[in-house]
């Protein structure tokens, strides 16, 4: 049985949780479990609330694979700011 490696964009579950790999590292990855429009304008280039869970490496081997986003381009541009958007 080979051992599964998240990557970004899977969605996932874990323990309780369900989501979409939203960034990974060596040491762990987060997983988004929500996202809500927010309400106030204090910051005008973050637009959304991200709820992340985060999961240690050590922990990888009780990830459930389910599937991933069909296009793995960037489809979230509500950070107009983000590096990604100005490279």
């Amino acid at each position: 049985m080979t051992k599964y490696e998240p990557e970004v964009n899977d969605y996932v579950h874990w323990r309780q949780h369900q989501g979409w790999v939203y960034f990974k590292d060596e040491e762990y990855i987060t997983i988004e479990i929500g996202v809500k429009d927010k309400q106030d304008g204090l910051v005008h280039f973050h637009k959304k609330t991200h709820v992340l869970v985060l999961c240690y490496n050590r922990d990888w081997h009780q990830l459930e694979y389910v599937k991933s986003r069909s296009n793995k381009e960037d489809e979230y541009k509500s950070q107009p700011y983000r590096d990604s958007d100005l490279y």
